[in-house]
């Protein structure tokens, strides 16, 4: 016999997590006690958009056919479709409307997405979500006034004020990698100089590595690598660094230094009771928390660090769908999830 779903804890939303390299799909009830039907494949995005959609609706499709199995509930009880795409995008349109690590521009991810599921479907910024989940059931949960950083292979991030994500008056708001930190600094991706994702990235982490590691050959680090600096990355320094090894100790350290001065900025601006950090970087543990929230004290007001704290994300592998599963119910609803 099926479940009644007149309660929010048989309602189900499917949350999708499309990133440049992997697809994270999950089902989560409307009160966001039960995440259900977890799965990851890789995105493969130089098969083309079509190749994309197909297999995240293919996933979806299989996530459902969990929920219905482990839950008794009708199909009937999954409701819709939260996606968090990266890039640029129109929620109003439904579009990605940049999308570099997809190669993706002006794409109609809802229509496509709404057409192969069946189901209603709503779109946000990946990194938005990734804020908004951590804010709903992670490290930020009960905050005001939230700032979210993901660390990954770029910098991205979210803004909550009163509860609310903040997408400013194009969708564009969060862009927190590209604040200037040193206008004559290293050049960027996104082509400007000095932006905090070219010093603070896993990408740029790992660059920095690199080119300390050609003028010290006694850092544990090429032992790590066999010599080949091609190899490095930012979680091998993560762990370098956290067997004492001086060079990756070092670039941990100038990491929270960037990342200091960027936040301290944030909060002198926003005033946000939390900024929680999420991504790789978080592996560094102390090693960065420490020196960061040292660097942001000496930076920003006195009275705004004293009400705000900063800590790491708790939902490695699932904020983003998490907070896609938000995002649709505030889309939808006009309010945010309880």
């Amino acid at each position: 016999m099926a479940t009644s779903t007149n309660s929010p804890a048989s309602s189900f939303i499917i949350g999708v997590d499309l990133g440049g390299t992997n697809i994270v799909v999950a089902a989560m009830s409307l009160d966001g006690t039960r995440l259900l039907g977890q799965q990851t494949a890789p995105t493969l995005a130089a098969e083309g958009a079509e190749s994309v959609v197909q297999r995240m609706a293919q996933m979806v499709a299989r996530t459902i056919d969990t929920v219905v199995e482990e839950t008794g509930v009708p199909r009937e009880a999954v409701l819709g479709v939260g996606l968090g795409a990266p890039g640029t995008v129109d929620r109003k349109q439904g579009l990605v409307l940049a999308a570099p690590n997809l190669r993706w521009s002006n794409y109609a991810l809802t229509e496509r997405m709404t057409a192969l599921t069946g189901l209603p479907v709503r779109i946000d910024n990946d990194a938005n979500c990734a804020t908004y989940g951590e804010w709903w059931l992670g490290a930020a949960r009960g905050g005001t006034n939230v700032i979210g950083v993901t660390i990954g292979t770029g910098v991205g991030g979210g803004i909550i004020i009163d509860r609310q994500l903040y997408h400013g008056s194009s969708d564009a708001a969060g862009e927190i990698g590209h604040i200037t930190i040193d206008p004559t600094g290293r050049r960027c991706g996104c082509g400007n100089y000095g932006c905090l994702e070219a010093y603070a990235s896993g990408s740029a982490i790992a660059g920095r590595a690199r080119e300390a590691l050609e003028h010290d050959e006694t850092s544990t680090l090429l032992a790590l690598v066999n010599g080949d600096l091609s190899q490095v990355t930012a979680a091998l320094v993560y762990q370098a660094a956290a067997d004492g090894d001086a060079v990756a100790l070092e670039i941990v350290r100038d990491t929270a230094k960037f990342l200091g001065a960027g936040i301290a900025n944030l909060l002198n601006i926003f005033n946000p009771d939390v900024v929680v950090i999420a991504g790789g970087v978080t592996q560094a543990g102390d090693d960065l928390f420490t020196p960061l929230r040292t660097e942001v004290r000496r930076r920003a007001f006195k009275s705004v660090t004293d009400t705000c704290r900063i800590v790491p994300g708790t939902l490695p592998g699932t904020a983003g769908v998490v907070g896609a599963v938000a995002s649709y119910i505030a889309q939808t609803t006009g309010r945010p999830p309880a």
